[in-house]
């Protein structure tokens, strides 16, 4: 019995458990396979990447503060953050890798950056 590539369909010359006739048809099949899942990863992470790269400018420094509207007037999107710190006194930090940001009264935010 003659094994056909699962890519392109060409007959299949050596080892017994091989499934692809070259490394070509081996990565476009994978890539095929994968792209819905690399598109939500890469859609994720460059919407991550928009929102620090809109902290680092309006947060130069260590510490700043913002308007909601300025924050929505530069793109960003408070939906995509990598983690929350609450403070013992029950304070919420949403933060972006390094650069964090606090809800404060008046549809303003407190900018903050991490430092280790």
């Amino acid at each position: 019995m003659q094994k056909e590539c699962l890519e392109c369909g060409a007959k299949i010359v050596g080892r017994a458990d091989k499934k692809f006739c070259n490394d070509y048809c081996r990565n476009a099949y994978n890539n095929k396979l994968n792209k819905d899942s690399k598109n939500l990863i890469r859609n994720v992470n460059n919407r991550l990447r928009k929102n620090y790269r809109i902290l680092g400018e309006l947060n130069p420094n260590t510490k700043s503060k913002t308007s909601k509207a300025k924050l929505i007037a530069k793109g960003f999107d408070f939906q995509f953050f990598t983690s929350i710190y609450t403070t013992k006194s029950g304070t919420v930090y949403y933060f972006i890798y390094d650069q964090g940001y606090l809800p404060l009264e008046n549809e303003y935010y407190a900018l903050v950056k991490r430092t280790s």
